[in-house]
């Protein structure tokens, strides 16, 4: 809704900015709408409904809406990370010093009440050679820019983009200078998380390991197995639930448990994706013994059902099947088969024979085995 046909927009100067602006003109579905309003002040926008929501720099609510209006506004660098700037909102600031403070020259694009463009920075002709080019030097300012560079390569590669050159030089010298250490860990995970959920996810480890910022946020990741690691990604089936949630398992199912930790606790990475990683590190493990045998060991898979805890979390076993099926199929088929009628031996029986304690786990243990060694060789 433009200032023209909204009363509590009307007599302002308002631009449709960012995100929503560049993937129209993309062709992609846009989500939320953010908007920038020039020659307004704080006291006019509460007069007006609008709904102050802003910590560090004037953002508001729109009283109908509830889109995001936010004063033109300016930054200056005053200290290290990407929190440390000194904002300057006020009805002087024009809306090309507003778009210029913005990462790429794809996001620096507004669109006004007619909607005619407004590119100062050239974003339209860098969407249509698909490059990421920094706006400013001023990109060097603000380290999170290196994580959303990456973001965005996640999301648009498949498309053909590529970072510019002058851009990545942009990235290395944030992260020779040190920048990049002062990024918090839950910071870094929120660009990770939603880099998961993107087209081509290898491209942002792939885009920061080639910076050197891999080896400063997630060490355990940057060797020699990082190839691979990313490989295993294109193995997640997009239709499971949560599909991020097992990419990173699949990134870090190969570490060892202690750098596992390390990997998770760099990022400060939620227990749900923790939790994913062991059961995809044991479910590994799991398939390598089959290959080694030739052939899925009734202890073996008794091992792994225990170490996910599929008797108490049954849940856990659809994903962790669809992972292996999309590999090795049989397998899969051989599991599911073992698990089903295992888990048709339950607890009661056993105490309805009169069996205690010790003893009556150590039999549901034996007769599930046995059971899943019975149907392994019928099968």
């Amino acid at each position: 809704m433009h200032a023209d046909n909204d009363p509590c927009l009307a007599g302002l100067e308002v631009y449709l900015v960012g995100g929503a602006v560049r993937d129209a003109r993309l062709g992609w579905p846009v989500g939320d709408r953010d908007w920038v309003v020039v020659g307004a002040s704080v006291e006019q926008m509460r007069q007006r409904g609008f709904q102050p929501v802003g910590r560090d720099f004037p953002v508001f609510l729109h009283p109908q809406t509830h889109e995001e209006y936010a004063l033109a506004r300016t930054e200056r660098k005053r200290g290290h990370g990407y929190t440390g700037f000194e904002v300057h909102a006020s009805p002087e600031v024009t809306l090309e010093a507003d778009l210029a403070r913005r990462d790429f020259t794809i996001n620096a694009m507004a669109e006004g009440a007619e909607g005619e463009l407004v590119d100062p920075y050239d974003g339209c002709a860098d969407l249509d050679a698909r490059v990421l080019r920094h706006v400013s030097p001023a990109f060097v300012e603000d380290p999170l820019r290196v994580l959303r560079a990456a973001r965005f390569l996640a999301r648009y590669r498949h498309l053909g983009f590529t970072i510019a050159g002058e851009t990545l030089a942009l990235m290395r010298q944030l992260v020779a200078g040190g920048e990049i250490a002062h990024l918090v860990a839950e910071r870094v995970w929120t660009e990770t998380e939603k880099a998961l959920t993107e087209a081509d996810p290898a491209a942002y480890f792939e885009t920061l390991h080639e910076c050197g910022a891999l080896a400063v946020l997630m060490p355990p990741l940057a060797d020699a197995t990082l190839a691979t690691a990313l490989a295993r990604l294109e193995s997640v089936p997009t239709d499971l639930d949560e599909p991020a949630v097992w990419r990173w398992a699949r990134l870090g199912e190969h570490l060892e448990a202690g750098a596992q930790g390390a990997l998770n606790d760099a990022v400060k990475a939620p227990n749900r994706y923790r939790d994913a990683m062991r059961q995809a590190a044991l479910t590994r493990e799991l398939r390598s013994r089959c290959a080694e045998l030739k052939v899925a060991g009734a202890g073996d898979i008794m091992a792994w059902l225990d170490g996910i805890d599929a008797w108490r979390r049954p849940e856990r076993l659809d994903p962790l099947l669809a992972l292996i099926a999309h590999e090795d199929p049989t397998l899969a088929k051989d599991l599911a088969l073992a698990w089903r009628l295992a888990a048709q031996i339950l607890p009661q029986t056993l105490l309805d024979e009169g069996l205690r304690g010790p003893q009556l786990g150590q039999e549901l243990a034996r007769r599930r085995e046995q059971t899943i060694r019975e149907a392994l060789e019928t099968a």
